[in-house]
């Protein structure tokens, strides 16, 4: 096994003294559900997002592939409460799934060369895309029967986009949706895993480019990753190819104590299920702190008996502990 703190690190960080073997198993999610095995809890998770969204497209009023801009894959769903105006708030959701295609937690396996970590995929495994906005409208059905408008943002995963598009990308997702309901009553932002990354990149954006401020009232940032260095030294980086400074660049955690929130009144909730591994445990409380040494207005929630999927599969329910939680916040 290697000692990633081999590679010159300083060794008061934990994962920095992890072999290549641990951190690779602390970045894979599936690997620590336990009321499924791996596999198929996968699959459950996906079934779940595809039937969630067919039955919201069929049963909700809807814009579909509404494109933000000209790339291909920029696109939302737009789905409405059945009285539904423009003075709506809108929830806006990012999917996880690393940020790429394909590329599933638990689907890798680590081979260590002594020198460096070759990630190859067994020649047996079929891959699961859980990156899609079409297999993604969990919550669609709750949060329109309360009132609020969802949106679910598509975005350019790897291999074919790199993070500082995909940052730029879901800014001007944000920046779409504020220009086209001006008179919303909030935009809310939920991201999960890798989207929760992308959804915490917008606390730092710029918005001045875009020429709009957007009505940020809200964010759900849930089992999400906020400093990205450990992902360069795991399989998950075969596809997106970060260097140590697009980490940095892209890591949240580094940048936001020094923000000033565009509205001081907007919540930021960072949420980590039970069953997640130690290190996502790590980053949402960590990144949490930084957020409290700042000037945001921040609260943490570790929900109990959920995993990496189930935290998102229960908001298809409308008692689920974050589904009450994400309304009493839109509407206190």
């Amino acid at each position: 096994m290697m000692d990633v703190s081999g590679v010159g690190f300083p060794s008061k960080v934990p994962w920095k003294k992890m072999s290549a073997e641990e951190l690779e198993n602390q970045y894979c999610p599936s690997r620590w559900v336990v009321r499924l095995g791996a596999e198929e809890a996968l699959r459950t998770y996906s079934q779940i997002g595809i039937e969630a969204t067919t039955r919201a497209r069929a049963t909700r009023k809807s814009l579909l592939h509404v494109p933000y801009g000209d790339g291909e894959g920029e696109k939302v769903d737009i789905y409405f409460p059945d009285e539904s105006s423009e003075a709506l708030p809108f929830f806006l959701f990012f999917h996880g799934g690393y940020w790429q295609s394909g590329r599933t937690s638990g689907k890798w396996c680590v081979q260590d060369t002594g020198s460096s970590v070759v990630a190859k995929l067994p020649p047996a495994v079929t891959s699961v895309c859980l990156c899609s906005k079409d297999e993604s409208a969990f919550m669609v059905h709750p949060l329109t029967a309360q009132g609020v408008a969802v949106v679910i943002v598509a975005y350019g995963i790897a291999p074919k986009g790199t993070l500082d598009h995909m940052v730029d990308q879901v800014t001007r997702s944000v920046a779409f949706v504020q220009k086209r309901y001006p008179s919303n009553k909030g935009i809310y932002l939920c991201g999960h895993s890798a989207g929760a990354h992308l959804a915490a990149m917008m606390l730092l954006a710029d918005w001045t480019k875009h020429g709009v401020t957007p009505n940020l009232r809200g964010f759900f940032l849930v089992s999400g990753v906020f400093d990205l260095e450990p992902i360069v030294y795991t399989s998950q980086n075969v596809a997106l190819q970060l260097t140590l400074e697009d980490a940095q660049r892209n890591s949240p955690q580094l940048k936001v104590a020094q923000a000033q929130p565009v509205d001081p009144t907007c919540r930021v909730l960072v949420v980590v299920g039970q069953f997640d591994s130690p290190e996502f445990h790590r980053q949402s409380w960590e990144f949490y702190q930084t957020l409290c040494q700042g000037e945001w207005k921040a609260s943490f929630e570790e929900l109990h008996d959920v995993d990496h999927f189930e935290i998102v599969e229960n908001l298809t329910q409308k008692d689920n502990v974050l589904t009450q939680i994400i309304l009493k916040t839109i509407f206190q």
